[in-house]
């Protein structure tokens, strides 16, 4: 492996996370979410090191397609539901579960019934409770839900919600959301859903009978107030690269372009092999935090595409070829998002293809890559 930079994916902290999970779950199923590649982890990796997982919640019938084709056989609910005739239909061959969230949607249903019908697919109506973004309005729940029950029977279609404030567990619109569920779901035939990571985090609606945990498996808090080592998450993915220059700036000369940090005085420097091209954000200001063996240090002037520098004047051992990280192990991604103004899934979800995911499988071992 040539590439400096590196995502190193530990699916035994995954696994430790799912653990987690299933704890607070109880009795309830839960279902992993490997959208979005799995947030920027790898959603083959993530499902595969997963095979005690009873389901997983992808977007759509494309990703859970992917799945598919990469040999995973669980049960699979494509969250966003099919749109058109031939992606259910090949959902339904595929025994994928499929998302309703708008009437539309029932009509499709209704016109494709007879692959459902033979098929192993499940529906679950998704239903508008507050936030306003997927799902039907709650007046509409008993009429569409008995069209899609005379399609594949009313143990098959399930219920399922989503929180707009988890994350913020006193939040007054986490209450309306429950009482509107609730009564909904109290008589519901089949199975219902509503937490989140957050949620489950938080046990705000216990009353479900799947849970659909998505960031917390991947070692990362939703709750703002709460960090990832206090709610017993391990991070799964370390990004990692190597510092490829060190020097000397002198005092009053500006580092990277347009010249936005000026040394305060003779300052040692390092280049890492690590930029925006790499999914690094462009807009982390001066000072977001590196870790370079045990000690952190600071990012200085803007970060370019291949490149960011930092301050080495607190790691005086570093050199030329030294191991950087990024976010992850030492350094949680929380912080790095809060420096940079964003949020921890954002930037597991913009790694591009151009560094490899490298995984680390201890319970096999081996790992699925070598050493940049």
């Amino acid at each position: 492996m040539y590439r400096r930079i590196r995502a190193e994916i530990d699916l035994d902290a995954l696994r430790w996370n799912l653990a987690v999970a299933e704890r607070l779950a109880g009795e309830r199923a839960v279902w992993p979410v490997v959208k979005g590649d799995a947030y920027g982890h790898g959603m083959l990796a993530v499902a595969r090191g997963l095979p005690q997982a009873r389901g997983f919640c992808v977007a759509d019938v494309e990703e859970a397609l992917a799945l598919r084709a990469g040999g995973i056989r669980t049960a699979v609910l494509a969250l966003q539901g099919a749109w058109d005739g031939a992606s259910l239909r090949a959902a339904a061959d595929a025994g994928v579960s499929l998302g309703v969230h708008e009437p539309g949607q029932v009509a499709l249903v209704e016109a494709h019934g007879d692959a459902l019908a033979a098929s192993a697919s499940g529906l679950w109506l998704e239903v508008e409770t507050g936030m306003h973004r997927l799902g039907v309005a709650s007046a509409e729940v008993p009429a569409l839900a008995a069209r899609l029950a005379a399609i594949v029977g009313a143990e098959r279609v399930g219920l399922m919600t989503h929180f707009a404030c988890a994350d913020e567990p006193t939040h007054p619109l986490n209450a309306r959301q429950q009482e509107t569920f609730a009564a909904l779901a109290i008589d519901a035939p089949g199975p219902v859903s509503a937490c989140n990571s957050a949620a489950l985090l938080t046990d705000l609606y216990p009353a479900d009978g799947m849970v659909r945990p998505g960031i917390m498996l991947y070692g990362v808090s939703p709750l703002g107030e709460r960090s990832a080592a206090e709610l017993d998450l391990a991070p799964v993915m370390t990004l990692r690269s190597r510092l490829i220059a060190v020097k000397t700036v002198p005092a009053g000369a500006t580092v990277g372009y347009g010249g936005t940090w000026k040394a305060p005085r003779d300052t040692r420097i390092g280049l890492v092999a690590a930029g925006y091209g790499d999914g690094y954000p462009r807009h982390a200001p001066t000072g977001t935090p590196v870790r370079i063996g045990a000690a952190m240090v600071r990012t200085v002037g803007r970060v370019s595409m291949d490149s960011l520098a930092v301050d080495l004047t607190d790691a005086p051992e570093a050199r030329v070829g030294s191991t950087v990280v990024l976010w992850g192990e030492g350094l949680p991604v929380e912080q790095v998002a809060q420096a940079a103004g964003t949020i921890g899934y954002e930037l597991l979800t913009r790694i591009p293809p151009r560094v490899p995911r490298v995984v680390l499988d201890r319970t096999q071992r081996g790992s699925a890559g070598s050493e940049p």
